[in-house]
């Protein structure tokens, strides 16, 4: 009877929460929430243009809770923090990836509200996805934990399947929805697989715990933590699309409806990443000589790959998938040089990358006709004469892709390589320019296209208008592109605040 008492009188400890530092988070989990309640309440009052203005503004909201975020971490006296018992944190890096994954959805949402209803996607579960797609990059971006992280994965993988699937009159969205999933599951797998082997290793979860134990406890055997980190590779190589766990890339970028493409392409991708910097530089950095070779090598391979492929494809669509697993590869070339300066290099990357590539299939929806299917080289044929304002905004997003000067492209690529060489991977550093000429063809081949081949359908293509929205995002990202590549300084400046660090609880 006594130690019943006792038992009843005892409490449990919780950890506290710092509920500000999630609001990023909740402003968009609650926005998914609240967005599929009211359309399942009010099926007929609510139309996809209030859908997808409601899903811009809560993108808004989240991106404006970041500004004060990254103000009071950029305090000195306060500096980053954890938010729940040292799971998830926030630091400058975390919330340089909150901003860029909160554009991403900003700047997709118009195309969504576009280019849906031509593929016959009607009603709020994309905008819905897409906004829980974009909370998972979040966590994933501010995971301090391999639970949360995975966590993170896992919201933002199924979100993206589904998306991938959603025009279900179209076989190759299917097929690529199926090939996505199942390709994606085994990912999973591999990665929790390795978590698994890392705890057995460490005997934490916990980035800050397993960088501690690394650091003070020198293994006899590190076969267990080896295989972990082989795993947890594999698992993440696959979410940025890097060879050889690329194959899923081109058949989803092909069957995907294209708003869907741009957001994977910029904000899924930045997501992926993310955490390959948190658990690679930062939680195993003591372990950099044995993950950086790996890393070598599927840069080396993800680089030429990627940039051979793309240019013997006659689709756009597969053009830029291969072009985005191309630019996977100097991403790769960054985070190889397990540095301060690859990582800014980076992050740089992926910002200025995130405005070309949404910009580039925002023309390629604007002209893949009526069924939104027409996306054959072909179908750009004379876009100068039809469009030139179109052509023109094209030419400079392939342009900022192939890293010609005055483009963004250009200061992206060369800060990589410039991490590259400071990190004495020489080899490593002219494979990736060698790389940069052969997209460069790539690039040449669709602009040639564009600017000196008649088109075929004249009489049609004439008539092509541009919605007043998706003007707003053409401008938005051509003026991105341009300025960053004639002045880098305040992006600079602003990824050297980013440095991602341990947060402890």
């Amino acid at each position: 009877m006594n130690q019943t008492t006792v038992l009843a009188l005892e409490t449990i400890q919780t950890p506290s929460v710092a509920w500000t530092g999630l609001l990023p988070v909740i402003v968009l989990a609650s926005a998914a929430i609240l967005l599929l309640t009211i359309c399942s309440l009010f099926p007929d009052k609510i139309t996809t243009k209030l859908v997808s203005i409601f899903t811009s503004l809560a993108a808004v909201a989240a991106l404006s809770t970041t500004f004060p975020l990254w103000s009071k971490v950029q305090n000195s006296s306060e500096g980053p923090y954890s938010t729940i018992a040292g799971a998830f944190g926030i630091d400058g890096f975390s919330l340089f990836v909150t901003m860029l994954i909160a554009i991403s959805v900003i700047l997709v949402c118009p195309l969504l509200g576009t280019f849906l209803e031509r593929e016959s996607i009607t009603g709020p579960e994309p905008y819905v996805l897409v906004l829980l797609a974009a909370t998972g990059g979040m966590i994933m971006a501010g995971a301090n934990d391999f639970i949360v992280l995975f966590l993170g994965i896992e919201v933002l993988s199924i979100s993206s399947y589904i998306l991938v699937s959603m025009n279900s009159r179209r076989i190759q969205s299917q097929e690529a929805g199926l090939k996505y999933f199942i390709l994606g599951a085994f990912a999973s797998g591999f990665l929790l697989y390795g978590i698994a082997l890392l705890y057995g290793a460490t005997g934490s979860t916990s980035f800050t715990a397993i960088k501690s134990f690394t650091q003070q406890v020198e293994l006899t055997n590190d076969a267990l933590l080896l295989a972990s980190l082989a795993l947890l590779i594999v698992g993440l190589a696959f979410k940025v699309a890097a060879v050889p766990f690329h194959f899923w890339s081109p058949d989803v970028y092909q069957g995907s409806p294209t708003p869907f493409v741009a957001f994977m392409a910029s904000a899924v991708k930045a997501s992926g990443f993310a955490a390959i910097l948190r658990v690679l530089y930062v939680t195993l950095g003591e372990y950099r000589a044995d993950w950086q070779p790996a890393i070598y090598a599927i840069a080396i391979a993800t680089l030429l790959i990627g940039s051979l492929l793309a240019i013997v494809q006659t689709d756009l669509k597969r053009m830029l998938a291969y072009s985005s697993i191309s630019h996977a590869g100097y991403l790769l070339v960054g985070t190889q040089a397990a540095s301060d300066q690859g990582v800014k290099a980076v992050l740089f990357y992926l910002a200025t990358y995130a405005f070309m590539v949404i910009g580039s299939f925002t023309v390629v929806a604007l002209n893949a006709g009526e069924s939104g299917t027409e996306t054959s080289l072909d179908s750009v044929a004379g876009l100068a004469a039809r469009k030139p304002l179109l052509a023109i905004s094209f030419t400079i997003f392939l342009l900022g892709q192939a890293g010609i000067p005055l483009t963004s492209g250009f200061f992206a690529k060369f800060y990589v390589i410039e991490a590259a060489i400071e990190e004495r991977s020489y080899m490593l550093a002219v494979i990736a320019m060698i790389a940069a000429v052969i997209g460069a063809f790539l690039y040449l081949r669709i602009l040639v296209k564009i600017w000196l081949t008649k088109p075929e359908k004249e009489e049609d293509d004439a008539k092509l208008n541009i919605p007043f929205e998706i003007s707003l995002v053409l401008a938005v990202t051509v003026f991105a592109t341009m300025f960053l590549g004639i002045w880098p300084e305040p992006l600079v400046e602003m990824v050297e605040r980013a440095i991602p660090v341990l947060i402890a609880s």
